[in-house]
């Protein structure tokens, strides 16, 4: 990569906002000699926590967006908001993507409103690669459509199928609905209709269904549900991987045996600790807008933001709106 990427970072949006989004972007441009970011936001409040850096630049927006705000009211009334203002220098051209982690709604407006939908494309959705024990499968929508017609799916499947080939190296990714069976008479109307469509196209690598017991076995590359269901099978494994951690934190306290044992299993624990951890994934893009959008976790520390910034290079490098386009 020869040419400078510049990214629109919201320097405001997430739990640890302004610190550990500055920290993660000087780090990124330490990692990386080929990006420029723009922090947006309040320029005081950035400039005390940031570490000055010859490619990283600031551009003062004077409005928040708060998560509990309706989302395209916010992006609407909040023009100088900084997730507003980071997304209009994508739609200008003055930043090939952005990035927030702020709230997902009002990414998820802005990614309409503002950046603008690709042509042919009805719905976004966000996608993310799953952690497995097998290898990482793409899940898409977690959360930007809630309700979804069997066309959403369809157009769903065809850009997963697109990330999974050209930002994750999937030569052929498999692409599956999620369901309650993997018996073709399963599930609702939406879902079966959306199969009929998908096998009709005939240009995707179509496996059928996949259950959520076999999500976190990577028994396809790329699986395909409504913002729905996709977001609450997240937040579960989130929950989950949470819930083990707190109960191996709280069994090992009254047990001499158990600290022991911990102890010797201590690089096994930090090793599947570090498999699942969200903060290697980064960013979740918003696929069907006219640039990249990308949503970082609300709770991301400086590694996260760093991955979400690598996630958001990469997929500006191989051009992935443009991939999506052509093969919608």
């Amino acid at each position: 990569m020869s040419d400078k990427i510049t990214i629109a970072l919201d320097a405001m949006g997430g739990d640890n906002a302004p610190a550990e989004i500055c920290k993660g972007a000087h780090e990124a441009c330490e990692k990386y000699d080929d990006i420029e970011i723009i922090l947006t936001g309040d320029t005081e409040r950035i400039q005390s926590c940031l570490t000055p850096h010859d490619r990283i630049h600031i551009e003062n927006a004077t409005e928040i967006i708060d998560p509990d705000e309706h989302p395209a009211n916010a992006i609407r009334k909040k023009k100088d908001s900084s997730l507003r203002v980071a997304m209009e220098m994508v739609r200008r051209g003055d930043a090939q993507g952005c990035i927030s982690a702020g709230s997902t709604g009002a990414i998820v407006a802005g990614g309409v409103l503002v950046v603008g939908r690709i042509e042919g494309i009805d719905r976004p959705a966000l996608g993310i690669p799953v952690p497995s024990i097998e290898k990482p499968s793409f899940m898409l929508d977690v959360g930007a459509t809630v309700r979804c017609k069997p066309e959403n799916l369809l157009q769903f499947a065809l850009m997963g199928s697109v990330y999974s080939r050209k930002i994750m190296g999937v030569e052929s990714p498999e692409v599956k609905l999620l369901s309650n069976g993997t018996e073709e008479i399963k599930g609702d109307d939406t879902v079966l209709a959306a199969r009929d469509l998908i096998e009709a196209k005939g240009n995707l690598n179509f496996g059928g269904y996949v259950e959520g017991n076999d999500v976190v076995f990577g028994k396809c590359d790329v699986i395909v549900c409504d913002g729905f269901n996709g977001n609450i099978a997240l937040k579960l494994a989130e929950g989950i991987m949470q819930g083990l951690k707190s109960l191996l934190t709280d069994e090992v306290k009254g047990s001499l045996s158990a600290k022991a044992g911990l102890l010797l299993l201590s690089p096994v624990v930090k090793k599947l600790w570090a498999r699942f951890n969200y903060e290697k994934y980064g960013g979740t893009p918003l696929l069907g807008v006219k640039g990249a959008v990308l949503k970082a976790h609300g709770r991301s520390k400086s590694p996260a933001i760093v991955s979400a910034i690598s996630a958001a290079r990469k997929f500006i490098a191989e051009d992935g709106t443009s991939q999506i386009n052509r093969e919608i």
